[in-house]
């Protein structure tokens, strides 16, 4: 891990797209301005973490529970061939 110090108005640059500038230093706080392109993602960590366990339980799929959902299909396309729906 890179360690720098900085004083308020002071930026770090990372690559040729990233800025990151330190606005306020309090007792606890720091706050840190980000500029960086709409593609690049930036978030707090907990939130990134959040982000992050969302996506594994939404890609954890139950092959009986897509099994279910194909039958189903199947069934509506069935009665709407025959006119059901």
């Amino acid at each position: 891990m890179l360690i720098l110090t900085r004083k308020v108005g002071e930026s770090i640059q990372i690559g040729d797209e990233i800025k990151v500038k330190i606005i306020e230093v309090s007792r606890q706080f720091v706050k840190v301005g980000i500029e960086a392109p709409r593609s690049v993602k930036v978030h707090r960590e907990e939130i990134y973490e959040r982000i992050r366990e969302e996506n594994i339980r939404a890609g954890a799929t139950d092959d009986v529970t897509l099994s279910e959902a194909a039958k189903l299909l199947k069934q509506r396309a069935s009665e709407a061939k025959r006119g059901g729906r």
